[in-house]
C-alpha cells in the first residue's frame, strides 16, 4: 500500500488519542499478544490461533503495518511468502502488554495468568511500576499529572472504525483476552473518564463539562466502572478511584509514555507526569518484585503451560 492509500491516525487528536485509535481494539491487542508471547508472524498463524475471520484479520494487520507497528518481510517456502515482524515501535509496546496482564492477574483474576520468569534472578517477576530515573517502585499517588494547554480529553479519540468487541462474562484466557482491561482501553470514552479521574475529576458535572460527554454516555461509563470495582461512588455524589482503579495507573502511564514517544502530536497537547519523590519527569519502567531490577524484553518470558 503506498502512502496515498494509507489512512493514518490524525495527529490533531494528540498522541494519546492516536494510541487509543490504534490499540483500543480487542483484536489488535490479541494479535500483538500472540506476536510477543507465541512469536506468531504469519496470517495463517493468527487465523488459526485466534479463530478470527480472514477479513477482520486482514484489516487489523493492514492497519498495524500502516501505523508502523508491523512491517512485511518476504521469505521463501517453495514460493515467496510474507510474514509480519514487529518494528522497533511495535517492540516498545511489550511493557504495556505485560502491564495489562499484570493488572488483570493482580486485581481481576488472581492465579489465572502464567508466571513471568525474570531470567536474571530466576523468579516470578510479578511486575510493578517504577521510576526509570531513581528506580524506586511507585504508584499513582506518587505522581503529579498535568495536561498541556492544548490537551483536550473530549477529543482523545476518533469515532471507532470497528464495532466494539468487548463481551461481558467472557473469561480471560491464559495468554490473551483481558476483559476488564478492554472495558477501559477498548472504548475511547471509558479511557477519557479514567484519565479525568487521574487528573483529579470527581463529580459527574465536572466529568461532563471537562470531557464534553453526553450525560447518558457518562452515566453508562460510570456505572460500568463501579461494576468493575474501578470507581467507588460516595454519599456526596462524587466518584473516587478504588485501589484497583489506582493500580490501573501502571497501564495508563505506559500507554501515555509510548504514545508521546512514538506518535506525532501538536505542541502543548501532551500530559506531563512528575515523580514527586525524585522530582524528575516520569519515565515509567517495570520492576521485578523479586530482585528490584528493571525488566527488559529480552530478559523475561511467560511460563506457558504445555
Amino acid at each position: 500500500m503506498d502512502g496515498a492509500e494509507r489512512e493514518p491516525v490524525r495527529a490533531e487528536l494528540g498522541a494519546i488519542g492516536q494510541a487509543l485509535a490504534i490499540l483500543g481494539d480487542r483484536w489488535v491487542l490479541l494479535i500483538l499478544q500472540r506476536a510477543f508471547l507465541l512469536r506468531i508472524r504469519t496470517f495463517a498463524g493468527w487465523r488459526d490461533a485466534l479463530g478470527i475471520s480472514e477479513s477482520v484479520l486482514a484489516a487489523r494487520l493492514r492497519e498495524l503495518v500502516d501505523h508502523g507497528i508491523f512491517e512485511l518481510s518476504a521469505y521463501r517456502n517453495g514460493r515467496t511468502r510474507y510474514e509480519y515482524r514487529l518494528t522497533e515501535r511495535g517492540l516498545r509496546l511489550w511493557a504495556l502488554l505485560v502491564a495489562i496482564q499484570a493488572w488483570e492477574r493482580d486485581w481481576v483474576s488472581p492465579g489465572r495468568f502464567p508466571p513471568l520468569l525474570h531470567e536474571l534472578c530466576g523468579q516470578d517477576a510479578e511486575p510493578r511500576l517504577g521510576c526509570g530515573v531513581c528506580l524506586e517502585p511507585m504508584s499513582a499517588r506518587d505522581t503529579r499529572t498535568e495536561p498541556g494547554p492544548q490537551a483536550a480529553f473530549s477529543r482523545i479519540g476518533p469515532p471507532r472504525r470497528h464495532r466494539r468487541t468487548v463481551r461481558s462474562g467472557t473469561p480471560a484466557d491464559l495468554i490473551g483476552y483481558c476483559p476488564a482491561s478492554m472495558e477501559i482501553l477498548g472504548d475511547r470514552w471509558s479511557t477519557s473518564v479514567l484519565a479525568g479521574a487521574f487528573l483529579g475529576t470527581r463529580r459527574f458535572v465536572d466529568f461532563q463539562s471537562g470531557l464534553g460527554i453526553a450525560p447518558s454516555v457518562l452515566t453508562d461509563r460510570l456505572r460500568r466502572f463501579v461494576e468493575l470495582g474501578v470507581f467507588e461512588p460516595r454519599s456526596d455524589g462524587s466518584y473516587r478511584l478504588t485501589d484497583r482503579g489506582l493500580a490501573f495507573f501502571e497501564v495508563f502511564a505506559l500507554l501515555v509514555d509510548w504514545a508521546q514517544r512514538e506518535l506525532p502530536a501538536s505542541e502543548g497537547s501532551a500530559l506531563s507526569i512528575t515523580h514527586l519523590r525524585c522530582g524528575a519527569a516520569f519515565r515509567p519502567v517495570l520492576l521485578c518484585r523479586a530482585c528490584g531490577r528493571p525488566l527488559e524484553r529480552r530478559e523475561v518470558r511467560f511460563l506457558l503451560p504445555g
